[in-house]
């Protein structure tokens, strides 16, 4: 816990730094159809041949060598002269790639109770990370916290420039402002890009996590000559939530994201809200762990070893069957409730994504046979998040990294002049 001494100064001394904040910008949580993104996006999966850029991206060699000079004069893009392809008559054919040596972007996830740092290079790929407990003080005494954690962070990469900040949480974020409502930890407008820009110094972006989450699977890893037109992505951790992808562009309403945290599930758990059943107050992690600690599934311990959600897989993994138990009634609940959804909207694909989802792994079958009986639409494009137990890092990381995706030379020429 912060003191009361440590939260005023904190407070006090931001108060001072924030009377003029850079603006926040935007993340774009989208494919976007400009010549030097489509270019960038096709040199993030390794090194490729301008001819083999062409035919991936449907622009013109010409256009594609525009672009990529471009891009290589602003250091977003290097050439692999050692890759040259041998015995072509003319000029030799260099391949080129995304430089994932010289920068970095910042991607800090905040929960209710865990905070992720991670840096990401160009392509996505996760540097390295640290874990925080989420500062349980006033909105700006945390931010403050959480933004000199990440500063001390990179401040162990000085082989990187860092480009961008990424910010992805829960709660109603206003994308533009960069400020946020998180009802959890009790923030009203709090100034999430004003501070982390003052703090790094580097321009920051500001996404609903479940938002950005869908933005990863757009944007991060490998292409696919057909993308489908429309997914829902469903999320369960702590929290739980939605979001839509409609024609490579994740949904983001204007008044925040929806909710399906108070569903009803069926079940006999008292809710927040004075309800019985709601599906946040039955497969968060904490209220199934305090349901496992009431029935003597795992032990109750004082802090500082309290229980965690591991103890409860390891003791199904064990051979509790009350743990297993619990766990697979989880697994069915989140199977049945993504059909619920799965029908309202009928997308070409749904991605289930989230710890509840992955963390227990026999419980996958469940959560598919549920979702297959509840659903009363044909068979669905049913999958897994490729990103398992990391999807809040990369929530975070797209966050930074689909601004340069979206518009890389814009984006470069804005960091540049934040930087210097």
């Amino acid at each position: 816990m912060t003191s009361p001494t440590l939260e005023r100064q904190s407070t006090q001394s931001l108060s001072t730094r924030v009377a003029a904040p850079r603006p926040a910008v935007p993340p774009e949580l989208r494919i976007a159809d400009n010549p030097a993104a489509a270019v960038l996006r096709a040199a993030t999966r390794g090194p490729i041949f301008r001819d083999t850029a062409a035919q991936t991206t449907g622009l013109s060699i010409a256009t594609v060598n525009r672009q990529v000079s471009a891009l290589l004069s602003a250091g977003l893009l290097r050439e692999r002269a050692d890759l040259t392809a041998s015995g072509a008559v003319g000029r030799p054919r260099v391949p080129f790639e995304v430089d994932t040596d010289t920068y970095a972007t910042l991607g800090v996830h905040i929960g209710a109770t865990v905070t992720r740092i991670i840096a990401a290079d160009l392509s996505g790929r996760i540097l390295g990370g640290l874990e925080i407990a989420t500062p349980q003080a006033g909105q700006e005494a945390a931010l403050t916290i959480i933004a000199r954690s990440a500063k001390a962070f990179l401040d162990r990469l000085p082989r990187r420039r860092p480009l961008w900040t990424g910010v992805a949480l829960a709660g109603r974020v206003d994308p533009a402002a960069g400020v946020v409502d998180h009802p959890r930890l009790e923030w009203r407008a709090a100034p999430v890009a004003a501070v982390f820009s003052t703090v790094l110094d580097l321009p920051v972006s500001v996404s609903a996590h479940v938002e950005a989450m869908a933005a990863a699977e757009l944007l991060l890893g490998p292409g696919e000559e057909q993308r489908p037109a429309s997914s829902l992505y469903v999320y369960a951790r702590e929290t739980a939530g939605v979001a839509v992808t409609l024609h490579d562009r994740v949904h983001t309403p204007t008044n925040g994201p929806g909710s399906i945290a108070h569903l009803p599930t069926g079940s006999d758990v008292e809710c927040q809200c004075g309800r019985r059943g709601c599906l946040e107050a039955t497969v968060g992690e904490a209220a199934l762990l305090s349901r496992a600690e009431r029935a003597g599934i795992v032990p109750k311990r004082e802090a500082p070893r309290r229980p965690v959600i591991g103890d409860l897989y390891r003791a199904a993994e064990s051979g509790s069957a009350p743990a297993r138990e619990l766990l697979l009634e989880r697994a069915e609940i989140l199977g049945h409730t993504a059909a619920l959804v799965r029908d309202m909207f009928n997308p070409d694909r749904v991605v289930l994504g989230g710890q509840a989802f992955t963390g227990y792994r026999p419980g996958i079958d469940h959560v598919v046979r549920a979702f297959t009986q509840g659903t009363t639409l044909p068979p669905a494009d049913l999958r897994i998040s490729r990103f398992g137990g990391r999807v809040q890092e990369h929530a975070a990381a797209v966050t930074a990294l689909s601004v340069f995706y979206a518009d890389p030379l814009s984006a470069m020429r804005r960091s540049i002049r934040t930087t210097r």
